[in-house]
């Protein structure tokens, strides 16, 4: 009898985007009567129960480099970097012990550079292979695209999450570079693409949608100055906390109500059924937006440089709105929530994610 192939997925720890951007690639491996195994910190662990039920969890943490309220925050990880490859080799070697008392035949690590090894097959996931900095300093950033491809190569297959040509949401990150040989394009991900629509929308009535993302101290501060610039504005404000490990408590302050976390059947609904959004320019929230043929108002969080060049880009080629958390106010307009892309972003994505996966499982 032919043994079932373990997959171990292990995302990047540096927010819930990472983790929900796994979701549909754990769906289809499942789906493909594979062995899912992921490894994780905590709270993308409670994510993964709520959202893939049935899988078999491993507590491995990876790195956090925390952020500065103050500083940029490439220059902040800079200082970090010493700890950055500490960790890198310390989850390298745990990843051998992990391979051998799991019997992994497959790793798949989004952003973590350390999980690949010779005895298995790899993949990594990244929309990263330029990381941008300030104007004032690409010069460097062949520096940061360097050291990425010294890591690329390392895998046995690299693949990035948007799609080639023009209808891309990478811009520069992805689409000005030359990419090693084992990079492949597999469409954008989406944990709310393909779900059955077996759930009644709780969300009809007319309001506003903000999506919280990325760690503190940001991630507070913007929260509270929406909420002081929301809670007298009509119609009423849903703050999606993005707390999967607590409880599924509803509040309600004035016109403000929030909920530390939803299934994604009745996010989709509350997405969906919005007037308007408001969210961070993470790649992984704007790959789930373009998935709903949502448009928002992206805010980018302060000396994030990625989130900043991301929302730039968007909004440039007229898909999104932005502005800086700074010049937020009582004045603000929220843009319609109806997106001006096409459908064959899905399409082309769902055919790419098979041929890549095909290529992967087959060889």
């Amino acid at each position: 009898m032919r043994r079932i192939k373990n997959i171990l997925i292990c995302p990047l720890e540096w927010g819930l985007g990472h983790a929900g951007r796994m979701i549909p690639l754990a769906r289809e491996l499942k789906a493909r009567n594979y062995n899912v195994i992921t490894c994780s910190g905590k709270s993308h662990q409670a994510l993964f129960r709520k959202e893939v039920p049935g899988l078999t969890y491993i507590d491995f943490p990876g790195f956090r480099p925390g952020y500065s309220r103050h500083l940029p925050q490439y220059f902040f990880l800079l200082m970090k970097t010493p700890l950055l490859f500490y960790h890198i080799a310390a989850e390298h070697f745990r990843l051998k012990r992990i391979i051998r008392d799991y019997k992994i035949d497959l790793v798949i690590s989004d952003n973590r550079f350390g999980l690949w090894n010779r005895s298995v097959k790899s993949v990594y996931v990244t929309h990263l292979p330029v990381i941008p900095l300030p104007d004032n300093l690409r010069f460097l950033e062949w520096i940061g695209i360097l050291f990425h491809r010294f890591f690329i190569k390392k895998y046995s297959k690299c693949f990035i999450p948007d799609l080639p040509g023009d209808l891309n949401l990478s811009g520069r990150l992805t689409h000005q570079v030359k990419l090693p040989t084992n990079c492949r394009f597999i469409g954008i991900l989406s944990r709310f693409s393909d779900l059955p629509n077996d759930g009644e929308n709780n969300f009809r009535f007319p309001h506003n949608t903000v999506i919280m993302s990325g760690p503190e101290p940001q991630r507070g501060i913007l929260r509270k100055k929406l909420a002081e610039i929301l809670q007298h504005m009509e119609p009423p404000t849903v703050i999606l906390e993005g707390k999967p490990g607590d409880p599924e408590v509803t509040s309600r302050s004035e016109n403000i109500i929030s909920y530390n976390h939803l299934p994604s059947n009745e996010m989709r609904g509350m997405i969906t059924g919005s007037s308007s959004i408001i969210t961070r320019s993470g790649y992984t929230s704007v790959m789930e937006l373009v998935s709903l043929n949502c448009s928002a108002l992206l805010v980018p969080t302060p000396g994030q440089t990625e989130q900043e060049y991301l929302a730039r880009y968007l909004s440039g080629k007229g898909w999104f709105s932005t502005v800086t958390q700074k010049q937020l106010g009582k004045d603000i307009t929220l843009p319609p929530v109806k997106g001006s892309w096409t459908s064959e972003i899905i399409d082309e994505s769902r055919k790419l994610l098979e041929k890549a996966l095909d290529e992967l499982l087959n060889q």
